[in-house]
């Protein structure tokens, strides 16, 4: 994950509005313009070199980032699908303060890492009183590979390699391993947590990037409405469904009832009469 202040809000495209209004139902009605809207994205496109499917993997890896932060109880600052030259990064999600500590030359993993470096224990000493440094360090490693785990999950293919996602996590992952061995197995179990973190919420990632792709930047409280919304429209799913199966064996139970009730209604003689019509 990136973290640095967000770039301009780009302009959007009406076909990704009703691709959310269809994926999400989080917006009614959108009118007419659809040429024009379309044109309006394609020039976007166009002016940042690149493809419809390029916007939207970097729009599934900078959600994948910011759910992943979320599901770990980080918050977040933003995320954005703007590129910003300057660093080289095609998408962006940062952190809350984070924007500062950029500014101020210390938002890096490896600055993280300098200043961890020291207090870390040594073999046969106790690890216990920076247990918490390492917990923190394995969380902060898993959300790295989340973005790359959102596309492995959602859309074909092989992702490229995220590289400065990998290098921000290598440079934790220094903290809790020294062989190239221990760096490597311990980078890749990352990756497997993170996929298992985020599989149960592909919807709400989903949902979250097309959106994205919309305003191309989202704050912290936006990301969190959104993924309130899908948890909300989730649970009323679930509720809908357990109403409408509770009808059925209510309907059952009624068929029941009334095929009793005549049964017992019915003379001794015709019940007899009709087993010994069905036995034969």
């Amino acid at each position: 994950m990136s973290e640095k202040a967000p770039a301009e809000e780009g302009p959007a495209s009406l076909l990704a509005k009703r691709e959310a209004a269809v994926e999400v139902g989080l917006v009614g009605d959108l009118g007419g313009g659809l040429d024009v809207e379309n044109d309006d994205y394609d020039r976007l496109l166009a002016s940042l070199g690149r493809t419809f499917e390029d916007d939207e993997r970097i729009a599934v890896h900078e959600a994948g980032h910011a759910v992943c932060a979320r599901l770990l109880g980080h918050d977040v600052g933003g995320v954005t699908v703007n590129p910003d030259v300057s660093h080289g990064s095609e998408g962006l999600c940062w952190g809350v303060g984070h924007a500062e500590a950029f500014v101020e030359g210390r938002g890096d993993a490896s600055d993280v890492r300098d200043a961890l470096r020291s207090v870390m224990p040594k073999a046969g000493e106790d690890r216990q009183p920076v247990a918490d440094v390492f917990a923190n360090v394995y969380a902060k490693c898993i959300e790295f590979v989340a973005g790359r785990a959102a596309e492995r999950m959602l859309l074909e293919g092989e992702p490229p390699e995220p590289t400065d996602d990998l290098r921000q996590t290598r440079e934790l992952a220094m903290l809790i391993g020294s062989s190239e061995e221990a760096i490597a197995t311990f980078i890749a179990h990352c990756d497997v947590a993170a996929l298992d973190l985020l599989m149960p919420h592909g919807d709400v990632v989903m949902a979250l990037s097309i959106i994205l792709r919309i305003k191309r930047t989202l704050d912290g409280a936006e990301i969190d409405q959104i993924i309130q919304d899908m948890e909300a429209r989730k649970v009323m799913t679930v509720e809908r469904q357990r109403r409408v199966d509770w009808r059925k064996r209510e309907l059952v139970a009624g068929r029941f009832r009334a095929e009793f009730d005549h049964l017992n209604a019915a003379p001794l003689s015709n019940i007899v009469q009709n087993r010994w019509c069905n036995q034969r």
